[in-house]
């Protein structure tokens, strides 16, 4: 049975240690670890198994499934989902017996949906509306609405935010626009070079091709 704390419920079975913040609605569920200086939004799902470190921040509506540990300096913002025994990790040389080492932010943007068993390698940022697909490895920033697969994660599509496929709505190009057949959504994605040199002008290591003599 469940138990109430300042308007969320709390199975007896979960640890919450102090001068932690849960808010209203939230669910915490079987065997929960929770440590101190934690922040969880309302209306959150913290399912069976889940470990938050301490000073770990949270917001709203945010799902994590079985199995789950996330890990001080990792940051899911509103609407994120956490899939059933994805990793986390804080440090990019982990050594067991040095104390000298570097926390690593992590930061999964609103809306960003992690598959099971994924592994966040630190220091990347997943942005809005990102998908990891299921037993993928992220070791690179993932860009807002990006679909990526693999280990390690690569881009394979832009998605909508309800998660479907989006296509190019026209040819490829630095402005490139994609839309969702299921939903209708839209999406502009554009790029920008910054090398200073003319579109479809690329270098060569012998010199520009312009100055070159025509051959004999």
């Amino acid at each position: 049975m469940l138990k109430t704390a300042v308007g969320a419920l709390v199975h007896p079975s979960a640890e919450i240690e102090g001068a932690v913040e849960i808010g209203k609605g939230t669910r915490i569920w079987h065997q929960v670890h929770i440590r101190g200086g934690a922040r969880i939004g309302q209306d959150c799902t913290i399912s069976k198994d889940v470990y938050i470190d301490s000073d770990v921040m949270i917001g709203d509506r945010v799902k994590i499934q079985n199995g789950v540990s996330v890990y001080r300096g990792v940051t899911l913002e509103d609407d994120t989902f956490v899939g059933p025994h994805a990793s986390f990790t804080n440090d990019l040389m982990p050594r067991a017996f040095t104390e000298e080492w570097e926390l690593v932010p992590t930061f999964v943007r609103r809306g960003a949906a992690i598959g099971a068993n994924a592994t966040i390698v630190c220091g990347v940022t997943l942005g809005p509306f990102a998908m990891v697909a299921a037993g993928s490895t992220v070791t690179n920033d993932v860009p807002p609405h990006g679909l990526v697969i693999g280990s390690p994660a690569r881009l394979v599509s832009y998605i909508c935010r309800r998660g479907h496929r989006m296509k190019p709505h026209a040819p490829l190009d630095y402005l490139s626009a994609y839309v969702c057949d299921a939903c209708g959504e839209s999406l502009r994605v554009a790029f920008h070079l910054e090398s200073g040199l003319p579109l479809g002008l690329p270098t060569d290591r012998d010199g520009d091709e312009s100055e070159k003599s025509p051959p004999e």
